[in-house]
């Protein structure tokens, strides 16, 4: 199968880099494993410089490893690198990348040294960036911005399949408050194309390639062993591993939050939180957590024990909800992509706009309040907007009743700007209230 290279939006930023900092600092592009750092970052060198090498760590000999112990002459290991490389590099006109980086630890510590030689620019890519192994007993360089490669976004979908209308006539009716009326129905089946697949390029390339949901779930199943062998090799125990495979029975409970006493039974505190640490550190996960006092400064007030997981990408989420089975059987994917699976499908959906969210810039927060003695009340997701609170609720129907963004907006009337109801039927206004078909998660 023929890998094809995707337009991400990340490439923006990358040229941002290059144009404002000229050389000043390095840009280390980090997520999850398989999400396309490393096929950006090349297409990236091969059309914005004269030349370029590319040090990938995974496999990189330990002679090229050694060059970073010492920094002494950097002439030396400039000639070694073009030697072994076969590359020439230009001053200013030549980048460097270090592929995977979390590998070779001293090759990072070494950037704020090369970058201080100024000769060229250098890209880190890398996974698992932050565990602690891979950062023990190095100086982290300041000379290192930091940005995150999500999975492929909506509008980055509709590009790979060839559609650049989508995106652009969808703000059109979000910004004019229009419903789609005739068209919103194939809108949603496109969309819940989306949810299927996800936004994983090998996925993608998968349904592209075969236009076959069982070679679609293939790839999907192998990019998830990848992360649960990458748990393994960081907690032998198979808790962590455990952890991640638990995230759709947990969400789709009843439960407000993640329980991971009940997922791991007896388990030190201390443990439990370099658990959490990695799983979250992973982007194979996006945590949202309780805030305490919904305000303006929600990381001050959240509550680091009270969190919600989600998979980063819902594609591999709804593979992993049918983990059980060797394979998910095309009549599932089929059933959900009408809309016909019986199960109910709101913590697919919610972990979806969790997704879009994320890739939009938020921070996920959540919040919760006893409605009576055994019922609360939950908004699902609260944005921080300049001094105000958008308080959003999901349902997985057309269902409209939104109990729970109406008592939140009354308790906290002072601060809500915008409310809106997430769901799969068309737009429309109740009042106050914002009726959000779930395709336009992406412009909040």
């Amino acid at each position: 199968m023929m890998e094809k290279i995707f337009k991400r939006k990340l490439y923006d930023r990358l040229l941002e880099w290059k144009r404002v900092q000229n050389g000043k600092t390095a840009i280390l592009v980090e997520g999850a494993r398989r999400v396309g750092k490393s096929t950006l970052v090349e297409l990236f060198a091969k059309n914005e410089y004269e030349s370029y090498i590319l040090i990938d760590f995974n496999e990189a000999s330990a002679e090229v490893k050694s060059l970073f112990n010492d920094l002494m002459d950097m002439d030396f290991i400039f000639l070694q690198l073009q030697t072994i490389y076969k590359v020439v590099l230009k001053k200013r006109k030549s980048v460097i990348i270090f592929d995977e980086v979390q590998n070779c630890p001293l090759a990072r510590q070494a950037i704020k040294y090369l970058v201080k030689d100024g000769r060229y620019d250098y890209i880190e890519t890398g996974s698992l960036i932050s565990i602690k192994k891979n950062t023990k007993n190095i100086t982290l360089p300041s000379e290192e911005e930091r940005v995150t490669l999500y999975p492929m976004d909506y509008e980055e979908f509709r590009w790979a399949m060839g559609d650049d209308a989508t995106a652009p006539l969808l703000r059109t009716f979000y910004e004019k408050r229009m419903p789609l009326v005739q068209a919103h129905r194939h809108a949603m089946r496109d969309f819940r194309l989306y949810m299927l697949v996800g936004g994983m390029p090998q996925a993608v390339n998968a349904y592209l390639e075969t236009n076959n949901f069982s070679m679609v779930d293939l790839a999907k199943r192998g990019i998830i062993q990848i992360y649960l062998d990458d748990f393994q090799k960081l907690d032998p125990t198979g808790r962590l591993e455990t952890l991640f495979k638990e995230i759709p029975s947990q969400l789709s409970q009843t439960n407000n939050r993640y329980k991971p006493y009940a997922v791991l039974g007896d388990v030190d505190e201390d443990k439990l939180m370099e658990l959490m640490k990695n799983l979250e550190d992973s982007k194979t996960t996006l945590f949202s957590y309780h805030t305490n006092d919904p305000n303006v400064g929600m990381s001050l007030t959240k509550d680091i024990g009270k969190y919600k997981i989600f998979c980063a990408d819902t594609g591999l989420f709804v593979t992993l909800a049918f983990w059980d089975k060797d394979r998910t059987e095309n009549v599932i994917y089929q059933k959900l992509l009408n809309d016909k699976l019986s199960t109910n499908l709101g913590y697919v959906y919610e972990n979806m706009i969790a997704q879009m969210l994320t890739a939009s810039g938020n921070k996920l927060f959540y919040y919760t309040w006893p409605k009576d003695e055994t019922h609360n009340y939950e908004i699902d997701f609260l944005l921080s907007r300049g001094a105000k609170l958008h308080p959003i609720e999901v349902k997985s129907s057309g269902y409209n009743t939104h109990k729970s963004l109406d008592a939140f907006c009354e308790k906290f009337s002072h601060i809500v700007e915008r409310r809106y109801l997430i769901y799969t039927k068309d737009l429309k206004k109740d009042k106050e209230t914002l009726l959000l078909p779930v395709y336009m998660t992406q412009f909040l």
